[in-house]
């Protein structure tokens, strides 16, 4: 979590504001903040990290499952109040459709340094020599294939609640794919590690930060330049006739409220504006826990503690602010 940049601010602020009031209130402590819990492991984490943040800070926090398109909808209704990790690279419409009515608001960067894109394990370069190369695939279609595809190469997407970027993206080149979704992010990284084992065929979407990604040898496949102008003019890239021809826009990750979130709860609506986490921390946090199977209520509450001091002096600044 990066929140050592806001030590020195909050070292100044608070000996400033000592013997003052503080400027926002805690809100309704009676009332339970609700979080909302989506299907990976590193939205987990920040979720869990921020909701320990504000029960440090004196508030009541419950995780709630909610698909990743439909807890845009129960938080403009109030029935949730905050997502914690929204990637734009598969923003579902009902954050747009929520957010032009006035019922969710986007309160800021999560800060983690991602990437999105279409992986391969390492063995496949000998079974398709061209890679990283997009331009090789259609090539080596048939060694993508499966009984399901055949003859087609197949993708394995992410799942079908995330979106399809990775078909989206195959289709509007004109790869000679056919993307079949994952199960779950559990499902992704079984096929990943029978693939290594068995150096058998794979190819599918998948993201950073990842603890996968620092176990395994992979590679990206090297895609177009992913550009906005690929994304809204037809006449740029590979096909003329398609916009997104390209590889994935650069990824921003950013926090969700519901729109009476800082009505409600002031204090901890600038510590969720103010929260951040670090891609090298979730990354190490995701390896103990997928990786070599530590408890996710240990692991957060091991990496809060190591970052008290920053924590509490975070508190400390919202509540004066």
């Amino acid at each position: 979590m990066n929140i050592k940049s806001m030590i020195t601010a909050a070292a100044v602020a608070i000996p400033m504001l000592a013997g003052q009031a503080f400027a926002l209130d805690m809100g309704a402590t009676d009332k339970t903040i609700k979080m909302s819990i989506n299907e990976w492991t590193g939205q987990h984490l920040s979720t869990r990290v921020a909701g320990a943040i504000l029960e440090k800070a004196g508030y009541n926090v419950e995780y709630v499952t909610a698909g990743y398109g439909p807890q845009f909808i129960a938080m403009a209704e109030g029935d949730l109040h905050a997502a914690m990790e929204v990637w734009t690279s598969n923003l579902p419409g009902q954050f747009n459709e929520m957010a032009d009515k006035g019922g969710v608001k986007d309160i800021g960067a999560l800060g983690l340094n991602a990437r999105e894109g279409v992986l391969y394990p390492i063995h496949m370069k000998e079974i398709c020599p061209g890679l990283p190369d997009w331009k090789a695939l259609n090539a080596c279609a048939a060694k993508f294939a499966s009984v399901e595809t055949m003859p087609k190469g197949r993708l394995l997407d992410y799942p079908a609640d995330w979106g399809s970027p990775g078909k989206d993206r195959f289709e509007a080149i004109g790869l000679d794919f056919q993307a079949v979704p994952a199960g779950s992010e559990g499902a992704l990284i079984t096929e990943l590690e029978a693939s290594i084992a068995k150096k058998s065929p794979l190819l599918l979407t998948f993201w950073q930060p990842h603890w996968a990604l620092a176990e395994y040898e992979t590679e990206w496949v090297a895609l177009p330049a992913g550009t906005d102008e690929c994304y809204e003019d037809a006449s740029w890239g590979v096909n003329p006739n398609a916009t997104g021809d390209c590889d994935f826009l650069p990824t921003r990750i950013f926090k969700v409220t519901w729109s009476g979130f800082n009505d409600t709860w002031p204090v901890a609506g600038e510590i969720l504006a103010q929260y951040s986490m670090d891609a090298g921390d979730q990354q190490n946090m995701m390896a103990a826990i997928d990786g070599r199977g530590e408890d996710i209520d240990a692991v957060v509450a091991k990496f809060v503690a190591s970052k008290s001091a920053e924590i509490d002096a975070m508190i400390s600044a919202a509540k004066a602010k």
